[in-house]
């Protein structure tokens, strides 16, 4: 029986979780490497697709003259000051350690929740898709999106603790314990992909 069940794996790309990229050393990098994000995301991986789970990549990206990129967002215009998030370059790849596979899903979105204005729905839909698995960065902005947006699409929510990471832990914690009213909360290693 095929797994009604999708792993949103949210904004892990270079730009934002690279050792070598723009946040590498400051802005999520230091939490990245504290939270131990990338070696948690990479077993869930690892475990959901032994489950036959369906994977959907999500990354937020803009084309190269950022036509897309809305002028009243502080957050994506600062991105588009320092050259970030642009379609087709290094910056806007899967991080290494969690590459995409044959298969899997490749969802490109232009704002914070991967549902606005992207082919998610339909995709999940036209895989008989009832339950979200989510994780990324930042726990504070696309995971509480997904999660936010994801309950009121009726979705059963779960977020995946230790594969999140947002840039302080206290932050991160707050979001956290937010989300508990709309998802369950629990770890990579705690959870069990195939129901």
């Amino acid at each position: 029986m095929a797994s009604d069940t999708m792993f949103l794996v949210l904004d892990m790309i270079n730009d934002i979780v690279h050792e070598d990229g723009p946040n590498g050393k400051k802005g999520y990098g230091p939490e990245l490497a504290r939270r131990r994000t990338i070696p948690n995301t990479a077993e869930a991986l690892r475990k959901a697709r032994a489950a036959g789970v369906k994977i959907g990549y999500v990354r937020v990206g803009f084309s190269p003259d950022y036509r897309e990129c809305p002028p009243t967002s502080k957050l994506f215009q600062g991105a588009r000051k320092a050259g970030l998030f642009k379609l087709g370059t290094w910056g806007t790849e899967v991080h290494p350690a969690l590459a995409p596979q044959p298969g899997d899903f490749d969802i490109v979105k232009h704002r914070v929740s991967p549902f606005y204005a992207t082919p998610l729905e339909a995709i999940l839909r036209a895989n008989g898709i009832r339950r979200l698995v989510v994780s990324g960065v930042s726990t504070s902005g696309a995971v509480l999106s997904a999660a936010k947006d994801g309950h009121d699409r009726d979705y059963d929510i779960v977020v995946l603790e230790d594969c999140c990471c947002a840039l302080t832990e206290a932050q991160h914690q707050a979001v956290i314990e937010q989300m508990q009213r709309i998802a369950t909360i629990t770890t990579s290693a705690e959870m069990v992909f195939q129901r």
